[in-house]
């Protein structure tokens, strides 16, 4: 049992900067409050490059989550009149691997799926794509990073060769003249992160795009910076707009073009057909503040003797039927600039979920063994089935991403059985009430989680796990870098780690592949399975992490393969002229591309690429845009937060933000209740006027559940790369919710209407 003692280092269970805090243990009985339960750590906030010793109200409150009132404790059981009951853990077990042995034997392997979290640790994330494919043999498992990185992981990948969110330190950023920050509203998403803004700001070189003037938009005020004000999902003609001036101009960094890349005639050509007024009649943004723009980032390029640039991508633009093909645009600008793979440049994407990059490296996406190596490679299968003590031949090949297998659970042929890890589907995904449906065509819904999450009552069965300061493990954050989640207090109750889970199901099936359940000792198997691939982890361990720690070094970057000669060089992104190179271990890699791209020929891939348009375009009878998006207060499905009263008193309800023109017109107060209409659904929630958003668009959170899940409206359609589906923007009416007195016009102060 823990007892009081000396702080425990760790990090925020929240977003993907994984600020870093100290959790001091308080004892079994903990400093109790009125009304609430003892809390078993108490929190401060930590220097760590990344948070710069700050945090937000989520990580100040998080303590509260360990002790929420409902916190799951043992394992729930469906009965036989629909209610779930408490069980013990053989019981639950023991049912659970009885209906699995049962599905598989009367339809085969593909009977079953899992669907993974971007908030489990490496190890488990780990664990459980080694339980699908070699305990399950199934091939169908993806997780809710889909949701998060699938169209930047892609579009990477393409250019790169590499896919790592940030390739190199966040605190690069601060040095830059000039960043574009495309679709991220980071003051409310991740607000520590705003520290590494204030140097473009103070050089007024902060560009926001954003359909809103969010609260980073703000950030970019007169002498700071810029705010273009798209249409929704027009995103990609801004930036074709860009490449389109920068060609026009001779702004192009045309050295660094010839020496570093291929493919810029074709992109030359594609943004020949936008020049700024034509990109002004579709994406809204005056055609002189775009050739702003693309002067202002030609400016701060290094071969212009510019302190540097950066372009950086998130939700905002990657969610969309084209998002592969925006993130690709962004990247070509940059490249166009000769930004990346320089020290004080470059391109990045800014991760959401605390452990979304760690996450997709190691096995829970649908095409992918641990190392980020494609699981439909011979090598690569060859590489893992031996580190696991299978037949190559045995393991499965690949399933299909998130939508799709949603889509076909309980459907004939599809999966009848689908266990579920850390994610709350039936909140965060999209087109969220026919997600619903699916689940209750299943013959086996199980749900592991910390609270009774939306998802998890719908459940057949649902066990009860350990959370972030309950456990062990690593994390791996936004800029690639491997950092120790450490264990500060006892787990409530009867509440187990995935590990134990999966280790005892394994069992029970009859598998005989070992599944350790010490966290230190799956991430030296994970070490193993990954070594040689693109996300090379072999040269860490629990130990090299606790030891770098201790040394003033935080955390470690992949790659860090065990050793250099062999496994790092030209051929995998990592610079040749590393100063530490010949040391024994690996130091890891802070900066990839410095030399060369992680591509065969070292040139950085240049991919032309059009605008389409949304896939749910407005039209008569959904006239108006809907955006959705995130608030400070609340995080992802709303899960955790929901449970800390403090951040449930700021914002307690769902909201729909609208411009009072548009109030207006279709007769919604401020203040009262708007009905929005997509073609999949409807919601209601409390209007807001602002003036913050564009007379055409409407805005909405999606922390809430029920009449107020904005998931009910947004569309399932997907990036034909990425799979990415398309949350971001769709058509909606919008009308009173009830019937409502005539809406006189009132007065609005600095009312803006966007081209």
């Amino acid at each position: 049992m823990t007892t009081a003692g000396a702080a425990v280092a760790t990090h925020c269970p929240y977003c993907a900067l994984q600020c870093g805090m100290d959790l001091t243990p308080a004892g079994p009985a903990g400093p109790a409050s009125a009304g609430r339960a003892a809390l078993p750590v108490s929190v401060a906030p930590r220097q760590f490059p990344t948070n710069g010793g700050g945090l937000c109200q989520k990580g100040w409150t998080s303590a509260t989550v360990l002790r929420a009132t409902d916190r799951l404790t043992t394992p729930l059981v469906r009965g036989a009149d629909g209610a779930l009951a408490p069980a013990s853990w053989d019981d639950a077990l023991d049912r659970v691997a009885g209906r699995l042995a049962r599905l598989a034997a009367e339809h085969g392997p593909q009977a079953v799926a899992v669907f993974g979290g971007g908030g489990l640790t490496n190890e488990k994330a780990y664990a459980l794509g080694k339980f699908a494919r070699t305990v399950l043999r199934t091939p169908f498992i993806d997780y809710n990073g889909r949701f998060c990185m699938s169209s930047a992981a892609a579009a990477g990948n393409r250019a790169f060769g590499l896919d790592r969110g940030l390739p190199f330190p966040v605190t690069d950023l601060a040095g830059a003249d000039a960043i574009l920050l495309l679709g991220s509203n980071v003051a409310e998403t991740m607000p520590p992160f705003v520290q590494h803004l204030a140097g473009a700001r103070a050089a007024g070189g902060l560009v926001v795009v954003d359909p809103r003037r969010s609260a980073t938009a703000r950030l970019a005020g007169p002498g700071e910076g810029v705010h273009l004000q798209p249409v929704p999902g027009t995103d990609l003609v801004v930036l074709l707009a860009l490449v389109h001036v920068l060609v026009a101009e001779r702004l192009v960094d045309r050295a660094y073009v010839e020496e570093r890349t291929t493919g810029f005639d074709d992109v030359a050509r594609s943004a020949a057909a936008w020049w700024p007024e034509r990109a002004e009649t579709v994406c809204g943004v005056p055609a002189e503040e775009l050739r702003r723009v693309a002067r202002l980032l030609a400016a701060a390029s290094p071969s212009r003797g510019g302190r540097g640039a950066y372009v950086l991508t998130g939700r905002g633009v990657e969610q969309s039927a084209q998002g592969t093909a925006t993130v690709t645009a962004a990247i070509s600008l940059a490249l166009a600039l000769g930004l990346p793979g320089r020290v004080g440049s470059g391109y990045g994407c800014l991760t959401g979920q605390g452990n979304g990059q760690g996450g997709r490296e190691h096995g829970q996406k649908c095409d992918q063994l641990p190392g980020y190596r494609r699981i439909d490679d011979p090598a690569a299968r060859a590489h893992v089935a031996v580190v696991w003590g299978v037949d190559p031949g045995s393991l499965p090949g690949p399933g299909v991403p998130a939508v799709e297998l949603l889509t076909s659970l309980g459907t004939p042929g599809g999966p009848r059985a689908l266990l579920v890890h850390g994610s709350n589907v039936v909140v965060s995904a999209p087109n969220a009430d026919r997600v619903r449906e699916r689940l209750a065509a299943l013959d086996l819904l199980v749900v592991c989680d910390v609270v009774p999450s939306e998802t998890a009552l719908l459940a057949d069965v649902v066990l009860p796990t350990t959370q972030w300061a309950e456990e062990e493990g690593t994390m791996t954050n936004l800029e690639g870098r491997v950092i120790r989640r450490r264990r500060a207090t006892d787990a409530p109750g009867d509440a187990r780690s995935e590990l134990w889970i999966l280790a005892e199901l394994a069992r029970r099936l009859g598998s005989d592949v070992a599944f350790p359940t010490d966290p230190a000792v799956v991430f030296d198997e994970l070490a193993r399975a990954s070594a040689g691939g693109v996300a090379d982890y072999s040269g860490l361990s629990h130990a090299r992490l606790d030891a770098h720690d201790a040394a003033g070094g935080p955390g470690l970057y992949w790659p860090c393969p065990a050793a250099t000669p062999e496994l790092s060089g030209p051929a995998r992104g990592i610079p040749a002229a590393h100063p530490d190179n010949a040391r024994e271990q690996h130091p890891g890699t802070p900066r990839v591309f410095l030399d060369r791209f992680a591509t065969p020929d070292g040139r950085a891939r240049m991919v032309a690429v059009d605008h389409a348009g949304p896939a749910d375009d407005v039209r008569p009878d959904a006239p108006t845009y809907l955006v959705t998006g995130r608030v400070l207060q609340h995080y992802q499905s709303g899960a955790q937060t929901h449970r800390v009263p403090e951040l449930e008193r700021l914002v307690p309800e769902p909201y729909v933000e609208l411009h009072p023109l548009l109030g207006l017109r279709v007769g919604v107060p401020d203040g009262g209740r708007a009905r929005l209409v997509s073609a999949r659904g409807a919601v209601e929630a409390t209007a807001r006027w602002t003036d913050a958003v564009r007379p055409d668009t409407v805005f909405m959170p999606f922390h809430w559940s029920g009449a107020g899940s904005v998931n009910r409206l947004t569309s399932d359609a997907v990036d034909p790369v990425s799979a990415m589906p398309e949350f971001k923007v769709c058509a909606v009416s919008v009308t009173p919710a009830v019937p409502a007195p005539a809406v006189e016009a009132q007065h609005v102060e600095t009312v803006e209407v966007p081209a």
